[in-house]
């Protein structure tokens, strides 16, 4: 993974460290020296290193021979959409929705070829999938990664679709390149995407996105239900004029945030501290 960098001032030693990190996912939450150092691409002396000083500063935990991430990498992430006030903006909304329809809602924001959850609000289900926040998938395979495609550029998807998933799970499209780009063009035409027990058998969710000041497509937000206990004909007639309803309003609200006057005011040096 390493030793990609060209300009002048990359930093081989933290790539490293952030190939380490990445190298941990779902199907593979606790690993060994080894494997860590197969996975991420290094010799094993130097992601011996690299461990340790994560597991030193808090991000990693070792026991009985491996070692796994700690929840304490979820502050890097959580401090990219608190900087967004993207969470703090929808969770109002996501809860109301989820009361009025008795079924779980999340958002997500393209990573690579993938998706990865950063908000969700959900209700006990027999789910077969188990999603939290950070949780990535494919997104060709699910509603709100097909609402996010449907926003690049012919060029940009075309990069997306290259990258290889970090998912750990396998990327299934199911439809030729021709027919995904079809489905894509009518996505962005009629404003949602379903996924229909594409992801995962049971699984059946609809998507639409959630627009920045600007009105560029920076999330999706979901209503996923079981495909047993709720047919697509309830999913898009009464689920989705609602959600289509909540994304506008965390849109609209999100927008107001953005062009909020925001000055930060340096804090009075403390009581008795000398100034120059």
């Amino acid at each position: 993974m390493a030793g990609r960098g060209t300009g002048p001032d990359f930093v081989e030693a933290l790539a490293r460290g952030l190939d380490v990190l990445a190298c941990f996912d779902a199907g593979r939450p606790a690993m060994t020296l080894s494997e860590v150092a197969a996975a991420a691409g290094l010799a094993r002396p130097t992601a011996r290193r690299l461990l340790l000083t994560l597991e030193e500063l808090g991000f990693v935990r070792s026991s009985g021979g491996a070692f796994q991430l700690t929840p304490k990498v979820l502050t890097l992430g959580m401090a990219y959409v608190g900087a967004l006030g993207l969470w703090d903006i929808a969770r109002p909304h996501l809860e109301a929705l989820v009361a009025r329809t008795g079924e779980s809602s999340s958002m997500a924001q393209l990573d690579g070829s993938d998706i990865v959850y950063v908000a969700r609000v959900a209700v006990p289900k027999l789910i077969t999938l188990r999603v939290e926040v950070g949780t990535r998938f494919p997104a060709v395979q699910t509603s709100q990664g097909k609402v996010l495609l449907a926003a690049l550029s012919p060029a940009e998807l075309a990069d997306t679709l290259a990258q290889p998933s970090r998912a750990g799970l396998p990327t299934y499209i199911g439809r030729t390149a021709e027919q995904l780009a079809a489905e894509l063009t009518e996505v962005r035409a009629r404003g949602w995407a379903l996924a229909d027990e594409e992801l995962a058998p049971g699984v059946r969710s609809v998507a639409v996105p959630v627009r920045d000041a600007e009105g560029r497509v920076r999330a999706a937000m979901n209503v996923t239900v079981h495909a047993a206990e709720t047919s697509t004909e309830r999913l898009l007639g009464e689920h989705l004029p609602q959600l289509l309803r909540t994304a506008g309003d965390v849109s609209a609200e999100w927008a107001l945030w953005q062009s909020r006057p925001h000055v930060e005011v340096p804090r009075k040096a403390d009581a008795g501290t000398a100034s120059a």
